[in-house]
């Protein structure tokens, strides 16, 4: 197990603490009404940052440019809270393709680029960061993946396996094309 590694979230909190100096810290206002109502997970920091996805790794992962400070950005993978995707090396031919639905579902999602995030916490694996995301019109996207059946809920722990019997990833709706 690698140990987390602080620094995306080290940047956060020195844009964070360079902004409550001047009261530029991040924009709660524009925070998702469903994080809003949440109480924040042990560690995370309160505060919605505006962000611009720069691609999409996976069903569950996004690189995003995220705005600390006036005029300062941080490039950080986000892993999205709350949801875990199938996996793009998948063990089953399978999980593959679910993968690659939920890759371009969520891609779709954050098509235009921007995007809120909230609650960001370290995350266990180096230059990543755990965090809900919102989209431009301000909705959880974990949790529009989950509706559309691209994504199981995931509270962390051990991951459930995505190769089942019938031919796809259990717990999945059959990926749609669109």
């Amino acid at each position: 197990m690698r140990c987390p590694s602080p620094l995306p979230l080290l940047a956060f909190a020195a844009g964070l603490g360079a902004a409550s100096v001047t009261g530029q810290g991040p924009a709660e206002n524009v925070a998702p009404g469903a994080a809003q109502a949440q109480p924040h997970p042990a560690g995370a920091m309160a505060g919605a940052f505006a962000a611009e996805v720069v691609r999409v790794l996976d069903g569950d992962t996004l690189e995003a440019r995220v705005a600390v400070w006036p005029g300062q950005e941080i490039v950080t993978k986000v892993r999205l809270a709350g949801i875990d995707a199938p996996e793009m090396d998948g063990k089953c031919p399978a999980e593959k393709r679910a993968a690659q639905s939920a890759r371009d579902a969520l891609a779709r999602l954050v098509g235009d680029g921007a995007v809120f995030i909230s609650d960001v916490r370290p995350d266990k694996y180096f230059g990543r960061v755990v965090a809900r995301v919102a989209d431009a019109g301000r909705r959880d996207v974990g949790q529009l993946m989950r509706e559309a059946g691209h994504v199981r809920a995931y509270d962390g722990g051990r991951r459930a396996n995505w190769c089942g019997a019938g031919g796809r990833p259990p717990g999945l709706m059959p990926a749609t094309r669109g």
